[in-house]
């Protein structure tokens, strides 16, 4: 008798949920959203709404569903592989420049160098150097100070900077992070930008580029000199 009245409670306890899935999917409700309403398998709900046919409006709004949320997920999943990315770039670059650590002066002499020897001009009457970045300006106008005792009163500022971005809040930047006074600035040179070109510049400096200029040309033979000196010494090697 108990065996038989639960299998009776069980059955029209399913029986309940059974239509209440079946008028849910009349209405046009995809199984998931079923499932928010009731506690079954999709197994189940789909052996229970075989037979239950959906309107071409409903179709297409499942289909739609359906699709944004391929779109969701395919949106989730991208961005979960580019905090990964930015998670290892940063783990990369943390590590990296911890195992530069701190300079010495002979280091700061030697890397101050190497940027000149790429980024400064090297003919002996015209002494200056050119960047984008506002770090590599800040070490270069330190590095002329510390190494090759430049006053401040001989330092020029040179900017090139693309036609239809702002001058004066440029020049304003540069002055900010090399301490050179506006009126020690020259005359900055607009690029034109080609009409007719069909090249698309995804890398537009906001500040433009930045010439830390000088005239002095025993320094500048200073340094052309020592840069020859670096490139014609003998590294040793460790045995």
């Amino acid at each position: 008798m108990f065996v038989y009245y639960s299998y009776y409670m069980g059955y029209f306890g399913k029986l309940d949920e059974r239509i209440k899935v079946q008028e849910l999917r009349r209405k046009g409700y995809s199984y998931n959203e079923i499932l928010q309403y009731v506690t079954v398998s999709k197994d189940t709900l789909s052996r229970w709404c075989s037979n239950i046919p959906l309107s071409v409006e409903q179709q297409n709004r499942l289909l739609k569903n359906k699709s944004l949320g391929q779109r969701k997920g395919s949106l989730i999943a991208a961005e979960k592989k580019r905090e990964e990315r930015i998670f290892r770039t940063n783990a990369i670059m943390n590590k990296a420049k911890k195992e530069v650590g701190k300079l010495n002066k002979r280091e700061r002499f030697i890397a101050g160098l190497a940027y000149y020897s790429a980024e400064g001009d090297k003919s002996e009457s015209k002494s200056g150097f050119a960047n984008s970045d506002p770090k590599v300006i800040c070490f270069m106008i330190n590095w002329f100070k510390e190494f090759c005792n430049i006053p401040e009163s001989k330092f020029r500022g040179a900017l090139w900077l693309h036609e239809g971005l702002n001058d004066y809040q440029a020049r304003r930047f540069w002055s900010k992070i090399t301490g050179i006074p506006l009126e020690q600035f020259y005359k900055t040179y607009i690029a034109k930008n080609k009409q007719d070109s069909k090249k698309v510049r995804k890398n537009l400096h906001l500040y433009g580029v930045f010439s830390i200029r000088f005239c002095d040309v025993n320094i500048q033979r200073k340094i052309l000199g020592w840069i020859s000196g670096l490139f014609d010494a003998k590294i040793g090697t460790a045995l």
